[in-house]
């Protein structure tokens, strides 16, 4: 029989499932790890990215950061009082959903709320990201930022970028050695890149490389967290206590692995706005 001309597609990169044995072990870190720190959130990501997660890391160094099946995560901490790892954390797993992860630390509720809240780097978009703003390409010539910064502060684009530029169906030409964009003079409008709320593609999130500009965010946001064995929701900057999810707020020590009520009064106008 003759052998078949029809293309054949050979991919090059190999994604290997995580096994039992390493579904296990992070089951088991989970489990081993609570008893240890004082608090355990939930958190979720947008705009994920490796690098800035690595430096979370190196900044919570002293803390532990898990991600994985969220299903696995859920069972890990239990998912019933009497599979919990500690007491009151089963609640945390009605949050395990999405793109999320734990963080284990013993530092104060306060100063990670705060740490995240100020960490929010930038970063270019990527394809399927939705855009958070307008981005037009101001007519006349064409500038590195094409109006990001006043004309008085930019440089003219580089003359090797205007190829490019047709390839990507912004309609650009060459006027004495400066890229131009509709009428030299400026009138008339301008080449829209983006608009708020569209999908970008991967045509679009290049041309806001080349002209540097950052839409995507890296964002961790704190869904609720166990401090001592009370779920905590975070809902923007106010924190509510749910009392409703346990009898009586009650505190875990991690180092004695005891439970005791507090009084009902101490906790009067916690969760007020």
């Amino acid at each position: 029989m003759p052998k078949s001309k029809r293309a054949k597609v050979f991919h090059l990169t190999q994604v290997t499932k995580k096994t039992r044995e390493q579904k296990d072990k992070l089951f088991q870190n989970i489990r081993d790890a609570v008893p240890e720190y004082q608090h355990c959130f939930v958190f979720s990501v947008d705009n994920m990215r490796n690098s800035y997660l690595k430096n979370v890391r190196h900044e919570l160094n002293d803390s532990r950061l898990f991600f994985g099946k969220t299903k696995l995560m859920a069972k890990a901490l239990g998912q019933s009082p009497s599979e919990a790892v500690a007491p009151g954390i089963e609640d945390l797993t009605q949050y395990l959903s999405g793109t999320v992860g734990l963080l284990l630390t013993n530092r104060p509720a306060e100063s990670i709320l705060e740490y995240f809240n100020n960490f929010a780097p930038v970063d270019f978009a990527r394809a399927g990201v939705a855009s958070p703003r307008d981005f037009t390409i101001p007519a006349g010539v064409v500038y590195a930022t094409a109006g990001e910064v006043p004309v008085e502060h930019d440089v003219p684009l580089e003359h090797t970028i205007e190829p490019e530029l047709r390839k990507l169906n912004v309609p650009t030409r060459m006027v004495k050695g400066r890229v131009v964009l509709g009428d030299e003079s400026g009138q008339g409008e301008g080449y829209v890149v983006c608009k708020e709320g569209d999908v970008l593609d991967s045509r679009q999130t290049r041309l806001l490389k080349l002209f540097g500009v950052c839409v995507s965010e890296f964002k961790v946001k704190i869904l609720a967290y166990v401090p001592t064995g009370t779920v905590v929701v975070v809902n923007g900057m106010i924190t509510l206590l749910l009392t409703f999810l346990l009898p009586s707020p009650r505190y875990w020590s991690s180092a004695s692995g005891d439970v005791t009520e507090v009084d009902p009064s101490a906790m009067e106008g916690v969760g007020e706005n």
